[in-house]
């Protein structure tokens, strides 16, 4: 088992005020996948290019849009961080515009231990609930919220984001493109993986890709939010780097044939899945009534899923989708996202 670069981080010093249940849990999480991936030392990028560490913008003669590919917004995540790792080490420059490469949550990140891979998602709580006003601009104070408010006026500039994930199961990659028509054009033009999710988010709080002109149908921002895959399988690497590729050429940062010699893609048919029911916990007793991955198809309406404590959930119609099942099963988390396909 590869063995991490990092020191692990003492849970005492990690916990604020309603927040150590959170990370015991996230220490007590099994972890059922081999991890194949270990990310780089990002020490080399800690300064940063403008008084943000780990964050480095480029900026071009011609104008044009600012670009950003944002990774580890989850600590155990290190997919992204691989990519940004790869660009930066290789140069990659803006043709036009401006161009940025963040590691977000690197605190984090440096914490992860491949013996105890789910513990190191976040050190406080969740970096991609935190992207509304009321909860950047209010009184609670946690090691992501933090970080989240140095990366915020970086965040307010950016018109385009990608921002690279992963996932708890091993299922297909999937694009989220957000609830706007313009997430779906913009997933399309990158043209990797083969589904796209229009969704609104979760209950707990709005995504980084969600924050303000991104989410909002009449700004020109727009963000993407690609999941890669599970976790630490060997194949989120190389899928993240031509995500990232695929973006760079498709917004315009690079030019439209960028590393076609060195980066391939599965360029099948795309399909559109609309989220219809985002299922929220409610309860301290949910559990499914069987293993499920994500991208599981029931065939009927009315099927029971999951028990929320007394209360059935059950699929709205036939042919519904689940998506990304969660093994964080507790009050406030999303469950399971029920969709369908729309072409």
């Amino acid at each position: 088992m590869p063995q991490s670069p990092f020191r692990g981080t003492d849970p005492a010093k990690r916990a604020i005020k309603g927040q150590t249940t959170v990370t015991r849990r996230l220490d007590t999480l099994t972890n059922s996948y081999k991890v194949e991936l270990v990310g780089p030392d990002l020490s080399p990028y800690r300064e940063g290019t403008g008084g943000i560490p780990y964050a480095l913008t480029f900026r071009a003669p011609e104008p044009g849009p600012h670009v950003a590919i944002s990774a580890i917004v989850h600590g155990n995540e290190p997919c992204g961080a691989i990519a940004l790792d790869t660009l930066l080490k290789e140069d990659v420059r803006p043709r036009r515009g401006t161009l940025s490469f963040i590691f977000v949550n690197v605190a984090a990140y440096e914490s992860f231990d491949p013996d105890a891979p789910n513990a190191s998602r976040w050190l406080d709580e969740d970096f991609n609930r935190l992207w509304s006003a009321q909860t950047l601009d209010g009184p609670r104070q946690s090691s992501e919220l933090e970080r989240a408010r140095v990366l915020r006026p970086l965040l307010d500039e950016i018109d385009l984001l990608l921002d690279i994930h992963s996932m708890q199961h091993k299922v297909e990659p999937l694009m989220m493109a957000g609830p706007a028509p313009k997430g779906v054009a913009l997933a399309k033009a990158v043209g990797i993986p083969r589904t796209i999710v229009v969704d609104q988010g979760h209950a707990a709080g709005p995504r980084m890709r969600d924050y303000g002109g991104f989410i909002s149908p009449s700004s020109a921002k727009n963000a993407l939010l690609m999941e890669c895959g599970q976790h630490w399988e060997a194949s989120a690497e190389p899928l993240a780097l031509a995500t990232a590729v695929r973006f760079l050429a498709a917004t315009g940062a690079v030019a439209p044939d960028f590393w076609a010699d060195r980066i391939t893609a599965d360029l099948a048919p795309q399909r559109v899945l609309e989220i219809t029911h985002p299922i929220t916990i409610e309860t301290e007793d949910f559990h499914f009534t069987e293993k499920f991955v994500g991208m599981d198809v029931i065939a009927d309406a009315g099927t029971v899923i999951a028990h929320d404590g007394d209360r059935p959930v059950t699929t709205p119609y036939p042919g519904c989708v689940l998506i990304m099942p969660s093994m964080r099963l507790w009050p406030g988390q999303t469950a399971v996202r029920l969709g369908r396909y729309l072409d």
